[in-house]
């Protein structure tokens, strides 16, 4: 694999796993309920029970995980002044489509457009 393909799997695959954690992580959330609420019910150890309960939970920590040592190894590989900001941003704009997607979120015309411009600053940065 050449350096830019190599480069570009590294990075993509800390984008596609912390979207992923996060996702998985909103969903979870979101199907618990409020907390605030579960604890007043059923106590702080009814609210923890809640989340610890709920498989969707771990899997976002899961694909948390992996992005997190997905980064640790690019960082290994590749330079910070790339990865750090074409992670990161990249990271937005998957989020926002995946928000879309999966959550059924609003995502109004200022976040697109934000991603769009996320998306030129990026190739802008690496060419």
């Amino acid at each position: 694999m050449s350096g830019a393909w190599a480069a570009t799997a590294m990075i993509a695959t800390v984008v596609l796993c912390s979207t992923a954690g996060e996702v998985l992580t909103a969903a979870a959330m979101k199907s618990i309920g409020d907390l605030d609420a579960i604890r007043a019910r059923s106590g702080l150890k009814g609210a923890i029970r809640a989340v610890v309960t709920c498989p969707r939970f771990f899997a976002g920590i899961f694909f948390l995980a992996l992005a997190f040592f997905s980064l640790l190894f690019a960082l290994n590989h590749l330079n910070l002044s790339l990865v750090a900001p074409a992670s990161a941003s990249l990271t937005l704009v998957t989020n926002a489509i995946a928000a879309k997607l999966f959550l059924k979120e609003n995502v109004d015309r200022r976040r697109w457009t934000a991603a769009v411009l996320v998306c030129v600053g990026v190739y802008l940065l690496a060419h």
